[in-house]
């Protein structure tokens, strides 16, 4: 792959990557108290429900402007990828071992089932990836 498309393609991966972390900042800021009560009501979070209300939304909106700095770009990736991995695998174990399933509160996600849900983040997870394994040949090659 030519060195204009890898960076159009790394371009692409860090766009959508802002969109979707601001998105999710924003909705889930701008519901503060329906994401808090969610995540009190999770079996895995619930001690640290207030902490990671705050938390999510500064770390997306953290790793969105760090996507857009460009030597920054290659930690941003990383963090991206292990966000995504992570709220992956947490929706996983939620779906699988939970008594109680929080709704997929605020924006499109809430229109998506459960399985779209998991497709929707494995795809977040897989361009993350490629994004990183690009920007990493693009630095160090």
């Amino acid at each position: 792959m030519s060195w204009l498309r890898k960076n159009t393609v790394i371009e692409i991966i860090c766009s959508l990557l802002i969109l979707l972390f601001i998105y999710a900042a924003l909705s889930k800021v701008s519901d503060y108290d329906r994401f808090t009560v969610q995540l009190s009501k999770s079996p895995y979070v619930t001690a640290y429900a207030n902490l990671i209300a705050w938390a999510i939304p500064a770390i997306e909106i953290l790793i969105s402007f760090l996507l857009v700095i460009k030597k920054t770009r290659l930690i941003a990736l990383y963090a991206s990828f292990f966000l995504m991995s992570l709220f992956t695998v947490y929706l996983i174990t939620m779906l699988n071992f939970s008594y109680y399933i929080p709704c997929s509160c605020g924006g499109v996600l809430e229109n998506l089932s459960w399985h779209q849900h998991v497709v929707f983040n494995v795809f977040f997870v897989a361009i993350s990836a490629a994004g990183v394994l690009m920007q990493h040949k693009n630095i160090y090659a």
